[in-house]
């Protein structure tokens, strides 16, 4: 969503900075593979990697550059990724179901520590923790709570700061205290893809970016898949494109949401102040509805602001100033510090908030990671490659729940830029209240 632009401002993500020349990669797809994959980022090139080592001949094709979309461009926060409680899952499916489903959450947390670690991804991989801000008292309170159940319930390690403490966390005094969560992660994004890319590549998989699929066919050997620059027969097909999801599959596109998240980057900052900011190097979120993410980039040279500027989705020259303001309304200490990055990537929303995976006229699939997918999707794309191959620990407990849509949704969501307003009216209208009340 790059439109027009901003004065001194570079509207790329600042993690692209870190990266070198991208590897060789094909420049067209080869007429037959056992496995096509549509969607190089980390779901693509998981599930590539595990099919490439299992002996299959796997190709993974991009409509962009590989790893052009949210795989590269997020806040690089790892989190357990299931957001629904186990109390909600419960009443919906049961407590068996629902433990196993809060567990993949934190099977994926695991997972992906130590693949980073056994593939040797140079990523600024930290075991960081995140501090989860309350934007009224009352949050405060419901956070506290909500953090004691899982920690009696599921053995989530948190614990609570008060706003009287809160300055050993963050250098706000914004928020109304907050829960640290000391098992979440953060890593740089587009050098942990790029690590992905390079072990795809070694393990035999062909990457072909600019390379979109249009078509899929069912034959009797499999399928056919027409693309931009040929049509490949393949024997079993992954869709792995999460926020990017079109009309390959229209099925797909009616259950998930597309959603817009944009990011800033400082300008580079005296050390004492970051340290100030971030004196835990934690990463770090908030409570509101339309909530706002940060952290110090890995060198801690930088702050990096996200969230959602806007009801409707607008170009990064007009998120990146608005970003800007609401950084420095809860970082004052960053007034007059410029910004020299202004980007956003496209997330993909599901209708129960919960990441689905699964298989539909015969195409396997993930997506729909809510905001909170560089675990889960890397780790769901892991296991749909060990399905392909047959293996039965590729099942996990998100396969086969039902996929809700609406009627008449097509995967254009006409409703967002309201219910975003009504969500925005409602932070703001806590937040005057705390404010008066304080």
């Amino acid at each position: 969503m790059v439109g027009t632009s901003l004065p001194g401002i570079k509207q790329t993500p600042f993690w692209h900075e870190a990266l070198g020349p991208a590897p060789a990669m094909a420049d067209r797809p080869p007429a037959q593979a056992d496995v096509v994959i549509v969607g190089s980022g980390y779901t693509g090139l998981n599930a590539a990697l595990v099919t490439a080592r299992g002996g299959r001949s796997t190709v993974v094709l991009d409509a962009g550059d590989a790893g052009f979309g949210c795989s590269t461009r997020n806040g690089g926060q790892i989190s357990t990724s299931i957001k629904p409680s186990l109390a909600r899952l419960t009443a919906r499916f049961g407590a068996e179901r629902a433990r196993a489903i809060r567990g993949e959450g934190e099977q994926a947390l695991r997972w992906i520590a130590d693949f980073t670690r056994s593939e040797g991804i140079d990523c600024d991989f930290r075991h960081a923790g995140r501090f989860h801000a309350a934007h009224t008292p009352a949050e405060y309170e419901t956070l506290v709570r909500d953090a004691d159940r899982m920690r009696r319930e599921e053995g989530i390690e948190s614990f609570a700061v008060p706003r009287s403490e809160q300055r050993r966390e963050l250098g706000s005094d914004s928020y109304f205290g907050g829960v640290v969560f000391s098992k979440h992660c953060s890593l740089h994004p587009a050098k942990y893809h790029r690590g992905l890319l390079r072990c795809a590549l070694a393990a035999g998989a062909q990457i072909v970016p600019h390379c979109a699929a249009g078509r899929i066919e069912r034959t009797a050997q499999g399928f056919r898949v027409h693309t931009s620059l040929g049509v490949v027969a393949a024997r079993d097909v992954i869709v792995a494109t999460n926020g990017y999801t079109g009309s390959l599959m229209p099925w797909l596109q009616r259950r998930v949401i597309p959603i817009g998240s944009y990011i800033i980057a400082t300008e580079e900052l005296p050390e004492s102040l970051v340290d100030e900011l971030f004196p835990t190097d934690r990463i770090a979120s908030d409570t509101c509805k339309v909530l706002y993410y940060y952290r110090a980039s890995p060198d801690r040279r930088r702050i990096l602001f996200g969230g959602r500027v806007s009801a409707r989705e607008t170009d990064t020259a007009q998120s990146g100033p608005l970003l800007q303001q609401n950084m420095v309304r809860i970082f004052p200490q960053l007034a007059g510090r410029a910004i020299t990055h202004s980007w956003s990537g496209i997330v993909a929303y599901t209708f129960d908030e919960l990441a689905h995976t699964g298989v539909h006229d015969g195409v396997h699939y993930a997506l729909g990671y809510c905001g909170s997918g560089v675990s889960m999707a890397s780790y769901l794309g892991m296991r749909l490659g060990q399905k392909v191959l047959g293996m039965p620990e590729g099942q996990t407990a998100l396969d086969g729940l039902p996929h809700p849509s609406r009627p008449l949704y097509t995967g254009r969501p006409w409703f967002l830029p309201a219910v975003v307003s009504y969500y925005r009216w409602q932070d703001r209208r806590a937040c005057e209240r705390a404010l008066r009340a304080s």
